[in-house]
C-alpha cells in the first residue's frame, strides 16, 4: 500500500508511517507496551540512538516523504509533524539558556526585572508550565527531570542538528549497542566535557554575581536596575548549576555485570539439593539464574566460593532446570538462595523466555513522578549519588506478577 519502506532516511519507520497516512490510511497510536529490549542499555547507547533519530527526522527537509509538503495530509497532521521536527532545535535554545547567565559576570544584563515583574509574570507562567506539563503528556514525563535529560545531550544534539542541515546524508545508520556489560561504574567523558566546562564557568559566574550583589548592598530598597539584573543572574545560574550537576551524574553508568535483564517475578519453585527437597518463591529471575526465598530453614550455609548442584522446578510453567547454588543467606525469618542455571536445553530455554518476556499484559505502564517528587529525587541524587553509596546491586525489573 505504501510502496515499501522509505529507505532514503535513517528514520525509515517514521517516514513509512507518513507515507501511509498520506495515502489515506489511519495511523493509530496504541498506548500499550507490546515488546521489550528496545531501550538503550547505557547513556552512550542512548546518545547514539537519539542522535540517529535527530538526523533521521531532520532529513525530512531533503526527501520526498516530507510530512510538511507530501500530498494527502491534513493541516492538523502537518502541524503535528512540524512540532516533532522543530523539537530537535530546542537543544540549540537550551545551550543559549545555559550561556546567557554567564554574561552577568561581565556586566552585560540579558534580562532586567523587578521583583513585582517576577511575581506577576514569570512565577505564574512557570507554575502553570510545571503543573500541566505531565498532564499534557499523560504523565509520561516530568518537567524537572526532562530538563535534566535535555541537558545531557544538548551539545551533541545541537552539533547534529547543524550537521543534518548542512550535510543531511553525511552519516550512515548506527545501530544502538545491545547486550553490553560492565563490572564497574563508567563515566562518559566524551559526552561530559562540555557540561563540565559549563559547570565551572557557571560556578564562577555565581561567585562573581553574588559577590557584587553583596558588596554593593542589593538588599537595600534603593537597588539599581543593574543590581536587580545581577540578582536574577545568580538565581538563574544557580538553577543551571544544579541541573548541570544532575546531568553529569546521569552520564555515570552503573555496573551491569551481565547483559541479561532480571525480573521481579514470583513463582513457586521446588529445589532438589542432594537428597532433600526445599520449597520457595522466586524474588528475581532471569535467563541465567534466580534468587529464591525459601519457606523452611535448615539449609547449610555455603562457604565463600563454594557451589552446590541443584535441580530447580517451576511446576506452574512446567520448567525443569539444572544449576548450582552460588549464595545462601540464613539471616532474617526466611533464608534465601541464589541459583545459577547451567546447561539449559533448548525446549526449557523456550519455556523460560516465554515466562520472562511473552506473558500478555506483563509490561506495566509507569506514571512519571510528580514535580515535587521529581525535585526531591533530584536533590537526593545530587547530595547522595549512587557511586558514593557503593550500591552496585542489579535491581529486578517490576512486571505484572500474574
Amino acid at each position: 500500500a505504501a510502496g515499501g519502506f522509505v529507505t532514503d532516511s535513517l528514520s525509515e519507520d517514521y517516514f513509512t508511517a507518513v507515507r501511509l497516512a498520506s495515502k489515506g490510511h489511519s495511523i493509530i497510536y496504541l498506548d500499550e507496551k507490546l515488546s521489550a529490549g528496545l531501550a538503550a542499555e547505557n547513556i552512550s547507547a542512548h546518545a547514539v540512538q537519539r542522535l540517529r533519530w535527530a538526523r533521521g527526522t531532520l532529513q525530512a527537509f531533503f526527501i520526498k516523504t516530507n510530512p510538511l509538503t507530501i500530498p494527502g495530509l491534513r493541516l492538523i497532521q502537518r502541524l503535528g509533524h512540524l512540532e516533532g521536527i522543530l523539537h530537535w532545535f530546542t537543544s540549540v535554545s537550551r545551550i543559549i539558556f545555559l550561556i546567557a547567565p554567564l554574561f552577568y559576570a561581565f556586566g552585560i544584563i540579558p534580562i532586567r526585572s523587578t521583583p513585582e515583574e517576577v511575581i506577576y509574570f514569570f512565577l505564574p507562567y512557570y507554575f502553570v508550565q510545571i503543573t500541566v506539563f505531565a498532564w499534557l503528556n499523560h504523565h509520561s514525563r516530568s518537567a524537572i527531570l526532562s530538563d535534566v535529560y535535555s541537558l545531557v545531550l544538548a551539545f551533541p544534539l545541537a552539533i547534529t542538528v547543524v550537521q543534518a542541515i548542512l550535510s543531511p546524508f553525511g552519516t550512515g545508520f548506527k545501530v544502538t549497542p545491545k547486550g553490553t556489560s560492565s563490572q564497574s561504574f563508567r563515566f562518559n567523558w566524551g559526552l561530559a566535557w562540555p557540561l563540565m566546562l559549563m559547570f565551572v564557568l557557571t560556578a564562577i559566574s555565581i561567585w562573581l554575581n553574588l559577590g557584587e550583589c553583596l558588596a554593593q548592598g542589593s538588599w537595600t530598597s534603593g537597588v539599581s536596575n543593574h543590581l536587580r539584573g545581577l540578582g536574577i543572574g545568580w538565581i538563574w545560574s544557580l538553577y543551571n548549576l544544579m541541573m548541570i550537576g544532575a546531568a553529569l551524574l546521569v552520564l555515570l553508568d552503573v555496573p551491569r555485570p551481565n547483559p541479561y535483564d532480571w525480573f521481579d517475578l514470583r513463582r513457586v519453585v521446588r529445589l532438589q539439593i542432594g537428597e532433600r527437597t526445599w520449597w520457595g518463591t522466586t524474588t528475581a529471575i532471569s535467563e541465567i539464574g534466580a534468587t529464591i526465598t525459601l519457606t523452611q530453614r535448615g539449609l547449610p550455609q555455603l562457604a565463600t566460593g563454594e557451589k552446590r548442584p541443584v535441580q530447580l522446578s517451576i511446576s506452574e510453567e512446567l520448567i525443569n532446570l539444572h544449576g548450582v547454588l552460588t549464595k545462601t543467606c540464613n539471616e532474617g525469618e526466611f533464608p534465601c538462595v541464589a541459583v545459577q542455571f547451567q546447561t539449559v536445553s533448548l525446549p526449557e530455554m523456550r519455556k523460560l523466555v516465554e515466562l520472562l518476556y511473552c506473558r500478555p499484559g506483563q509490561w506495566k505502564r509507569w506514571n512519571t513522578p510528580g514535580e515535587l517528587q521529581s525535585l526531591w529525587i533530584l536533590i537526593k541524587t545530587l547530595f547522595r549519588p549512587r557511586v558514593l553509596t557503593g550500591d552496585v546491586r542489579v535491581k529486578a525489573m517490576t512486571v505484572t506478577k500474574g
